[in-house]
């Protein structure tokens, strides 16, 4: 009995110093979460101001509304059985964002305001989750989850963190259930994945990873098995009210096929697509962001191909099954495009990298000192209407 009050009082001592670093770590995220979105709300102010094309003096509170922000302003707004308002057939839209972008409209702040609202919320929550992650998966490393999370604010596509778009609020539920998952409480992974799943179709690569996590995790219960299959209901249930009122149990992916070529393509036939888009003279002169683009996608999946091969290396089945999964969705289309924006799903390319600075400081400095350029002319360029991939 004498013995064990030492051990008890040790333990507490370690749980109350485990604390603490995880307060510590979540107060220097969320700073640099703050540093990071004026640094966004400077570009969005300035941007249209700077590269304005025309004559009219542009309306820079609208610099948000681009792209696929009409169509998830338009689901919020519409629903999915008013045809196209937004020139886009809605059914590619999971209905997880834009019915947070409704109940934040109710705050008086329209739809796009909600969703600005949304992701900047959901950014700070991933970021917190992000540095958790990290610093659970590697203790011995102090201080390594918030340069992750910097790390991950200052990518090249961190645009899509701030603007109303999926990604922000999709990593606000994978980043925590991930980490309950390598912490083996399979309840608590499979409620946050459920969640992801009615963000965007990445839900469904995520939940084939949870299945491939638990079969390979020393901490697999199968008492939990169950659980993992609360993910799928909505999907289905998705499914099943656009059957009801498209016809259809697939019409988001049909949806996909009819406004963004997503119809399936053996991969090396998409390769060959996405090397001539990136060819100089393919696309007509006053389209060269394209071709800068898609050069960009091209750089993306060869990172993608990198981290795929590493985690294989370390036997991260389940992460590297979640990386496959992206990758074989993206090269099965028409082209290999918005990859780039996926590259912010992928938790261990930011944490990897973080261990990289970690062990070599100077490769931190490197990345800041080409990600923060680039992810300022990223952000420029989505703000002025540009493709941004």
């Amino acid at each position: 009995m004498a013995e064990e009050r030492p051990r008890r009082a040790r333990r507490a001592r370690e749980a109350v110093g485990l604390v603490r670093l995880l307060d510590l770590s979540a107060r220097e995220t969320l700073g640099w979460w703050l540093v990071t979105r004026i640094g966004i709300f400077v570009l969005s102010i300035s941007a249209p101001l700077l590269f304005n094309r025309g004559t009219d003096y542009p309306n820079v509170w609208h610099a948000f509304l681009q792209w696929d922000v009409w169509h998830f302003k338009a689901v919020a707004e519409f629903g999915y059985n008013h045809g196209e308002p937004s020139g886009a057939p809605l059914a590619a839209f999971f209905p997880g964002f834009p019915a947070l972008m409704r109940a934040a409209s109710w705050l008086g702040i329209g739809y796009v305001g909600g969703g600005i609202l949304v992701s900047a919320i959901a950014s700070a929550v991933a970021g917190v989750y992000l540095a958790r992650l990290a610093q659970y998966e590697y203790p011995q490393l102090a201080n390594l989850g918030p340069k992750a999370a910097l790390i991950w604010f200052t990518a090249p596509v961190g645009i899509f963190l701030a603007a109303p778009y999926t990604e922000a609020l999709f990593c606000a539920f994978a980043f925590p259930g991930w980490l309950a998952a390598r912490q083996g409480r399979w309840a608590r992974a499979a409620i946050f994945v459920a969640l992801a799943s009615t963000v965007r179709v990445s839900g469904i690569f995520l939940i084939f990873a949870l299945g491939v996590e638990f079969l390979t995790s020393k901490k697999r219960d199968w008492s939990s098995l169950p659980w993992l299959l609360l993910p799928v209901v909505p999907v289905v249930a998705f499914m099943a009210y656009l059957k009801k009122i498209h016809g259809s149990w697939f019409a988001w992916q049909q949806a996909q096929e009819k406004g963004w070529a997503r119809e399936f393509t053996w991969p090396w036939t998409s390769l060959v697509h996405t090397v001539e888009a990136a060819t100089k003279g393919h696309f007509p002169a006053d389209r060269s962001d394209w071709t800068w683009m898609f050069r960009a996608e091209l750089v993306a999946l060869f990172v993608g191909l990198v981290l795929l091969a590493w985690l294989l290396w370390r036997r991260s089945w389940g992460e590297a099954a979640w990386v496959a999964a992206t990758i074989g969705a993206f090269t099965t289309s028409f082209w290999v495009y918005s990859l780039t924006r996926a590259t912010l799903l992928w938790w261990p390319l930011w944490i990897g990298l973080a261990v990289l600075v970690e062990k070599r400081p100077w490769l931190g400095r490197l990345y800041l000192a080409i990600a923060i350029p680039l992810a300022a002319v990223w952000a420029a360029a989505f703000f002025t209407g540009r493709w941004t991939g």
